[in-house]
């Protein structure tokens, strides 16, 4: 079974005698706008791209450059960021606002001009502003390059997968009420596999995303958790589903039942059509860890084998409990990197920067003369809640040479050490209520950067999808409790980690990273639930530049636009 997961020597004599494709120029225009849509017994408005939902996708192989022209017409502030995407030298075509662009303005427009460089698999695109990223996003489907092929058998097929989470309201006025309130934001309605919401909701029995297999066929599912707020178990009836990407990273390959997905985390699966001819669910539902009200509904859709006839009623799969913390820390804590594939990385041995960050929710108080009733919801890591600049960009402060914009000074280690995941710390006023600022950490070009992330109590314990920009990291080590470095030092993983760009740290535990700073600019590091970015669990990196032009962040391009 092994060797069908790597090249024989004669596949790669192949390989390095055919001539490669050159790379081409991928273009694309985005239109976003507004559109009425008919769903669950209701009507409403919502913001998409060139009128679909999800929007369309883009598919490139590695070496190309994309081109987007995004057309804001939509009554909002918009940026679209390429999730996963290493950006070399283009941190201008990151995407989230006031981080590397001031947000594009109804009505004007904005050129997103990248190079896919050392990628390959699934990433995806979505709107960084507001919650607006519920119905403005799509898959990025990265080929190799010509010349070049996966590093396990062919599929029959590829077919994206793209998980999302639905409101009957307009999303946007969901986080404006949040945030003027003070309290958590209302919770989605339903979830969506491709946008259809499927069978179990109200007036959705036709709204069901079906995909056609031939029995004996293997395909690629590509599967993207585009929800703003939920993880998710994907489990499909009867069927064994083998992992052989996460994040656009090649993995050992992987069987498993049942699939978990973080907010922002893509997983490629191989699924083979070796069941008797007839239908079966897929299904997606919510892996809640936190004690607190969560979207508790069931999304499926339908495999239907050619042939079998249309009155066969679906297997249902049976899925997890929402708290099934062990299942969903087998999947995560399960997966490893495959050794000498296309662009595995080995793990830096030596780091330069150490920190301790620890992440959580908090209070701060009301503003004066507002309608928020009482200390409002916040969030911060190591005791600061980040807050976003307003004038300007954090990467043209950075090119441009501009002060009072952000300040270096991002705490390595907490300011106060404590007892991380006991919950009884939520009687300690200092640190429930974390102060703002903008405050980041400057590393060297070049340098190799490790993050324990240690998650609190405050507030009660919980899963954070954590995503870095422009880098992957390696997973060295994950677990649960405080970190303990003399005994949880032993368990990390030198030889195969698993690579991601988004890690789900265990509720009420903790996770080792480790990555290499080797593109300048200015790169966002936050928590992927959305509700927890406005409240402030993000900070950012700020690589200085290395030693040659070709180490050195370009200027921007002529049409960034401005605050």
């Amino acid at each position: 079974m092994e060797r069908h997961f790597f090249f024989s020597a004669c596949a790669l004599l192949l390989l390095a005698a055919s001539t490669a494709s050159p790379a081409r120029i991928v273009e694309h225009k985005f239109y976003v706008q507004n559109l009425t849509v008919n769903k669950l017994c209701n009507t409403q408005i919502i913001t998409a791209v060139n009128g679909r939902l999800p929007g369309p996708t883009i598919r490139v192989q590695e070496g190309d450059t994309l081109l987007v022209h995004v057309f804001n017409k939509s009554p909002y502030n918009l940026s679209i960021h390429w999730h996963g995407v290493f950006q070399r030298l283009s941190g201008w075509a990151d995407g989230p606002s006031m981080i590397t662009q001031c947000p594009i303005r109804p009505g004007c427009k904005y050129i997103y001009k990248f190079t896919i460089i050392d990628q390959e698999g699934t990433l995806w695109w979505h709107a960084h502003v507001s919650f607006l990223r519920a119905t403005v996003y799509g898959a990025l489907i990265i080929r190799p390059r010509g010349g070049h092929s996966y590093p396990f058998p062919m599929p029959y097929k590829e077919v994206p997968i793209l998980l999302g989470e639905w409101w009957n309201t307009n999303v946007f006025d969901v986080e404006k009420l949040a945030v003027a309130t003070g309290a958590a934001p209302n919770l989605s309605i339903a979830y969506t596999i491709n946008g259809w919401p499927g069978d179990l909701y109200p007036c959705s029995e036709n709204q069901m995303y079906k995909l056609k297999l031939l029995q004996g066929r293997t395909y690629l599912l590509r599967i993207i958790n585009a929800a703003l707020n939920h993880e998710l178990f994907f489990k499909i009836a009867n069927h064994k589903l083998t992992v052989v990407s996460i994040d656009a990273r090649y993995t050992q390959p992987y069987v498993t039942n049942v699939v978990v997905t973080a907010p922002g985390q893509t997983v490629d699966v191989l699924l083979t059509a070796d069941q008797p001819v007839g239908s079966y669910y897929m299904a997606a539902t919510a892996y809640a860890s936190a004690d607190v009200l969560f979207d508790n509904t069931t999304t499926r859709g339908v495999l239907a084998y050619d042939g079998a006839p249309s009155s066969t009623t679906p297997l249902m799969p049976v899925l997890p409990d929402f708290n099934d913390t062990p299942t969903a820390h087998k999947f995560y804590s399960n997966l490893t990197g495959l050794v000498g594939g296309p662009h595995w990385e080995p793990v830096p041995l030596k780091v330069d920067h150490e920190m301790l960050v620890t992440i959580g929710l908090g209070l701060e108080p009301c503003p004066a003369n507002t309608s928020c009733k009482g200390p409002k919801l916040s969030a911060s890591m190591n005791n600061v809640s980040f807050v976003r600049p307003t004038s300007l960009s954090m990467l043209q402060a950075f090119f441009f040479n501009v002060n009072g914009v952000y300040n270096t000074d991002f705490p390595a280690k907490p300011t106060i050490e404590f007892d991380y995941t006991n919950a009884s710390i939520n009687n300690n006023i200092p640190m429930l209520f974390a102060p703002k600022g903008t405050k980041v950490t400057k590393v060297k070009f070049n340098s190799t950067v490790e993050i324990i992330f240690q998650n609190t109590a405050i507030l009660g314990v919980e899963n954070h999808p954590m995503h870095l920009h422009g880098f992957d990291f390696h997973v060295l080590a994950q677990g649960f409790g405080n970190y303990n470095l003399a005994i949880d030092r032993k368990k990390h993983n030198f030889i195969n980690p698993q690579m991601r760009n988004t890690i789900a740290v265990p509720a009420g535990g903790w996770a080792v990273t480790r990555f290499t700073a080797n593109n300048p600019g200015v790169w966002v590091l936050h928590c992927h639930l959305d509700m927890h970015l406005p409240l402030g669990l993000a900070t950012a990196f700020v690589v200085e530049n290395g030693p040659t032009p070709e180490t050195t962040l370009p200027p921007p391009p002529v049409d960034l636009p401005q605050c």
